[in-house]
């Protein structure tokens, strides 16, 4: 029998990720014959351990939090352009002795709202905060046919600085581009959809939006996932939002794209996406 290839996601905790679960799942599609371990490195052994695991044989990283720009400065002279873009890695992988990043966090977004049939080509998106989160799904939605997407953030200067940011390497999307603070959500166009990218859900906290955000008919989708609806599903909820979703099809989503990146396979998401929110389910009973 052939020695399984070998993959694992890395981060600080790591305990509580289902990356080894996905890509299990992933693998039985294809007769796939692998590992995948979880990874926790101490906050100042990132690359150390990132390196030894390659050095030792591995095939394949998934980062995840703290170490996404890390993992960037790590694969600098291999970066694919959805990484460039979103100044943060979430893959990584060895060809020709050299450690390749790309991000595929913005892919796992747009599959996930095309499996939900949310809106996306031709759609005005509001995302809500200005970090990683959002930096990395911009160009992906943008590239998927969005003809408008306002960033909001509790401070509205880092809402500012990432448009600026970003326009300054795609001049050509800056019309359709807005950004502001979370105050401003009246003076922006009426969104289709609106995304929440900040932690708040982590914190069981609402957002200081009004219930008329929703009120237009607005679905809503908020990137952090759990067996429960999150805070912003029920803020939404309670609001009127026509359709309502959580982030774990996200997160099946861009474990595909990686799968892929590894593989040259893709695998279906839709029955993987079934299989862990019935996991989730059962863990709280």
């Amino acid at each position: 029998m052939t020695t399984p290839l070998s993959f694992a996601v890395i981060g600080h905790p790591v305990a509580h990720s289902r990356s080894p679960e996905i890509h299990a799942a992933f693998a039985e599609q294809f007769g796939i014959h692998l590992t995948y371990e979880r990874l926790d490195a101490e906050p100042d052994a990132f690359e150390v351990s990132a390196q030894g695991f390659f050095d030792q044989g591995g095939t394949g990283l998934n980062v995840t939090v703290p170490f996404k720009e890390r993992a960037w400065q790590l694969a600098q002279t291999h970066l694919s352009p959805r990484a460039r873009d979103a100044g943060a890695v979430n893959t990584l992988w060895v060809a020709n002795d050299c450690i390749h990043g790309c991000n595929t966090d913005g892919v796992g977004l747009v599959t996930d709202l095309r499996r939900l049939h949310m809106p996306l080509d031709g759609a005005c998106l509001m995302i809500l905060g200005a970090g990683g989160a959002a930096r990395g799904v911009l160009g992906p939605l943008l590239a998927a046919g969005a003809a408008h997407i306002t960033v909001l953030n509790r401070t509205a200067q880092r809402a500012h600085d990432l448009i600026d940011a970003w326009v300054l390497t795609h001049q050509n999307d800056k019309p359709k581009l807005l950004s502001g603070g979370f105050e401003d959500v009246n003076d922006r166009p009426v969104p289709d959809l609106v995304i929440n990218a900040t932690s708040s859900s982590l914190q069981g906290q609402t957002l200081a939006l009004p219930a008329a955000l929703w009120a237009s008919n607005a679905c809503a989708y908020d990137m952090m996932y759990g067996a429960q609806p999150t805070a912003f599903m029920r803020q939404a909820h309670q609001a009127g939002s026509r359709q309502i979703a959580d982030g774990l099809g996200m997160l099946v989503g861009q474990a595909s794209e990686s799968f892929r990146l590894w593989h040259g396979k893709t695998p279906a998401i839709e029955p993987v996406v079934s299989q862990i929110r019935a996991q989730l389910r059962t863990h709280v009973r």
